[in-house]
């Protein structure tokens, strides 16, 4: 799931910086190419569906992104309880083939944990 919503995300962003480029920030950008009377949306049309369209994005990555780190916060955790698990045979293992490995005579103590 985090994945997925994480190529969600970048093809938002791709489509937020083309429709951020199409703008003319002095309020021309698309619209100044439709001069003629018989526009579909019209210059206001065009300049008003540019500027929903981009902050409909810019609400969809943020919310987006809140979902994925809530995904990416519970998966971190997992990952951290496996690898204090596996320090904890890895430990083990140490442990007992150091006990083994020494001849009688020569044992020595572990060091403490720490």
């Amino acid at each position: 799931m985090f994945g997925f919503l994480i190529v969600l995300i970048v093809i938002a962003a791709i489509l937020l910086i083309v429709i951020v480029l199409a703008q003319n920030p002095k309020g021309g950008g698309l619209a100044q190419g439709f001069s003629g009377g018989n526009q579909m949306l019209g210059v206001q049309g065009t300049n008003k569906f540019l500027t929903n369209t981009t902050w409909i994005l810019v609400g969809f990555i943020a919310f987006a992104s809140v979902i994925s780190a809530s995904f990416y916060g519970s998966s971190s955790e997992k990952q951290q309880e496996n690898s204090v698990a596996l320090e904890d045979v890895n430990r083990q293992a140490n442990d007992a083939a150091s006990t083994t490995s020494l001849p009688v005579g020569n044992q020595q103590q572990a060091p403490a944990a720490e």
